[in-house]
């Protein structure tokens, strides 16, 4: 993958970078070449991943981003071009899950999780472009969704509405800015074992769950590694508006 991923001279941006997906992608970056800004609430977790990219031969800084809050977005996008200039590969990341039954979901629920799975990815991503569009260059923005925007599941239904629109707000977002040289597509993980979904796993009921899927497993972080370079680096130059499923074929399981 060090070839066809190079991202030398890319400058990127990861949200949600102190746990799961984010960690993983952002020391994929760096290590093909990437200057990486990390973002996240927990900056204790964001200078330690620094700190390891750094010390694996890479570039990367932190920044405090609350992808909730519009003057927090603007914040990062100001510190994380200072650092590097201007940011052209978005890794939208950032994400909560909150397992409610649709008749227990609450109105704080919905606004925590909509709030940061759909407002706060477009937020990110429209700040970036602008930006983008000012300097005159395009990009890659790589949306994080779910199999859950694609399908459903029992206690979902507010995360699993919140990656549905995350999906329509990419081909959205892929028609409208395609001509301005700037590609987005969404990226819909199945079933990896992350800080999110530590606790489902742990579940007898999840097992079955997973062993009745086409692969009949669980992810490796690994295999969600190619799938992101392919969207985010310049190997999928003609890709997009795609919402890609990296999930063992669990999306397409039988009824």
């Amino acid at each position: 993958m060090t070839t066809e991923f190079d991202m030398s001279g890319k400058v990127a941006m990861v949200t949600g970078a102190s746990s799961g997906f984010g960690v993983n992608f952002a020391k994929i970056l760096a290590a093909r070449g990437a200057k990486v800004v990390v973002a996240a609430r927990r900056v204790d977790r964001l200078e330690a991943l620094v700190a390891e990219i750094q010390a694996a031969g890479g570039e990367a800084c932190a920044v405090a981003m609350d992808v909730t809050s519009a003057d927090s977005v603007t914040a990062a996008f100001d510190k994380g071009e200072a650092a590097f200039g201007t940011i052209t590969v978005i890794s939208n990341n950032a994400g909560v899950a909150d397992g409610k039954s649709a008749l227990k979901a609450d109105e704080a629920s919905w606004d925590w999780v909509v709030d940061t799975n759909l407002k706060g990815v477009w937020m990110v991503a429209q700040e970036a472009a602008k930006r983008m569009v000012a300097a005159g260059v395009g990009g890659s923005i790589v949306n994080t969704a779910s199999i859950l925007g694609l399908r459903v599941a029992f206690a979902q239904s507010v995360y699993s509405a919140s990656k549905a629109g995350v999906i329509q707000l990419t081909k959205a977002q892929a028609l409208e800015w395609g001509r301005k040289g700037i590609r987005v597509n969404a990226l819909c993980p199945g079933y990896f074992l992350t800080e999110m979904t530590e606790m489902l796993f742990d579940s007898p009921e999840s097992a079955k769950f997973l062993g009745s899927s086409p692969l009949g497993r669980a992810g490796n972080m690994d295999e969600i590694s190619a799938p992101f370079l392919l969207l985010a680096s310049d190997a999928g130059s003609y890709l997009t508006g795609v919402a890609m499923p990296v999930d063992g074929g669990q999306s397409i399981g039988s009824m």
